[in-house]
């Protein structure tokens, strides 16, 4: 049942920054959304996907829902859970996604790029749909952490959450309570910094525990849009990411934002626990960390530890998996322990497999200059229009 509004008008609406997808800035055609994946080449995703496609790997998107009927996504999408609508059932929304915001995300980590569209960074991945809001009340607490121990409990490794809004203290303890269940039950949890570019603090990224992830452009420098902070833990592509047009779903538009950004470290960590089952989220994580590109001192506040890069661990064999049961973020800020883990079930109906695509996925240096990550819920206004 949908999560009622006066429970949370009680809190303030917690409006999520705007879906970041919205920064588009071309259309392109439908056959040749491929083509403009110039992240995948950069992170040599062609000879990742020879090693590992993030199969046996579940991912939750925590967002609008996703419209299944995309070709990238057949046979890809569990059913789900829609949090937010009284009518809801599963996360297959398909012609309720008229944001294409979470369908956008789940294409981005898991699309096998059919009928000439995009591919996911992840393509062996699955995805679990779990609609926590929509473009105009996206971001409903409790909907949204409802939505984190729904996913773990249905067996998500990884959990996707490309939406923020500014940090207020009533929020904390609800979010590091669900926050906590996850870590517990051995999950990674990701979320975008947040996009207009300034350093307050934004939920959920800024929750002990959580992934923060900020956004880089194609020289690899961080976006002027991306939000920054002391619990930058990461940075990805997040410039120029093609994906389905809000308006027309059969079109290919670009977008900016820390929401793509989230997918691709999402996707980045989906790839090397497939690769590496015996580990643990601790240990993904931790290898995540070491073989970030950066330069300079790092952790930095405007990319974490560095940009994703799956390919050193994967192709390269670096990184150090470390201590299973100690999480490297928390320890680095001597945030206490979570309580000890428990296993993460595997999910029941899955689609049957698909077969991997051989598509390269490698290393992307990013610089450590200032500026600002903004996470991936909120449009930015810069390049408000699509162009033909």
């Amino acid at each position: 049942m949908r999560w009622m509004t006066q429970a949370l008008l009680n809190r303030g609406t917690w409006l999520l920054a705007m879906l970041a997808l919205l920064a588009s800035v071309a259309v392109v055609r439908a056959d040749d959304g491929g083509a403009r994946q110039w992240y995948l080449e950069a992170m040599q995703s062609d000879v990742l996907w020879r090693v590992s496609t993030g199969r046996g790997v579940t991912v939750a998107v925590l967002d609008t829902g996703v419209d299944t009927t995309v070709s990238e996504l057949h046979g890809r999408v569990l059913f789900g859970r829609n949090l937010y609508d009284a009518e809801g059932t599963d996360g297959r929304v398909d012609a309720g996604d008229t944001e294409r915001h979470g369908t956008n995300m789940a294409v981005a980590i898991a699309g096998d790029g059919a009928d000439g569209g995009l591919s996911g960074l992840a393509p062996g991945a699955r995805i679990l749909p779990v609609r926590v809001g929509d473009k105009n009340s996206f971001g409903f607490i409790r909907s949204a952490t409802s939505g984190v121990r729904y996913a773990v409990d249905s067996g998500a490794r990884v959990i996707n959450m490309s939406f923020a809004a500014p940090a207020t203290t009533g929020d904390r303890p609800e979010w590091q309570a669900a926050v906590n269940y996850a870590l517990r039950k051995g999950a990674l949890v990701f979320a975008g910094a947040g996009n207009d570019g300034s350093g307050v603090p934004q939920y959920p990224a800024a929750i002990p525990g959580v992934v923060a992830v900020g956004a880089l452009g194609r020289d690899g420098e961080r976006a002027r849009f991306s939000n920054h902070g002391d619990h930058l833990a990461l940075a990805a592509p997040g410039v120029d990411m093609p994906g389905r047009c809000t308006a027309d779903k059969a079109k290919y538009c670009a977008f900016d934002g820390t929401s793509h950004a989230t997918a691709i470290a999402s996707a980045s960590a989906a790839l090397i626990w497939s690769a590496h089952p015996e580990w643990t989220g601790n240990q993904v994580l931790r290898v995540m960390l070491q073989t970030a590109g950066h330069v300079g001192p790092v952790p930095s506040k405007y990319i974490g530890y560095g940009s994703v890069r799956p390919a050193q661990v994967l192709l390269e064999g670096k990184g150090d998996p470390g201590d299973p049961d100690v999480h490297p973020l928390l320890a680095a800020t001597s945030h206490a322990p979570v309580p000890a883990r428990t296993p993460v079930p595997a999910p029941t109906a899955a689609p049957p497999p698909a077969s991997p695509l051989p598509l390269v996925l490698a290393a992307t240096a990013t610089a450590a200059a200032a500026g600002l990550l903004v996470l991936l819920g909120r449009h930015r206004t810069r390049h408000p229009k699509e162009r033909p």
